[in-house]
């Protein structure tokens, strides 16, 4: 999944609105259904397309990724020195 990778460069650090994550799952999902070769007239749920890739959804990502970079930032020294 090249494309989610550039959908959600550097998200760590974004401060994300439930509206842009509403918008990182509507352009993900219409990516698969093109890959898939399904249209939204196949009437078919978003969560049986998602199995059937083996994909997990975009925000279940960003949480992942966040949670991942707050374990990092927690685990420095205290007197490591920041850059800004």
């Amino acid at each position: 999944m090249v494309v989610r990778l550039a959908l959600i460069d550097g998200v760590e650090c974004w401060p994300v609105k439930k509206t842009q994550v509403q918008r990182l799952m509507v352009v993900e999902m219409r990516m698969i259904r093109w890959m898939c070769g399904f249209t939204r007239l196949d009437r078919i749920r978003n969560e049986v397309i998602r199995e059937k890739v083996g994909v997990a959804s975009v925000e279940e990502k960003l949480n992942e990724i966040r949670l991942k970079w707050f374990g990092h930032v927690k685990s420095r020294a205290v007197n490591t020195p920041v850059r800004m």
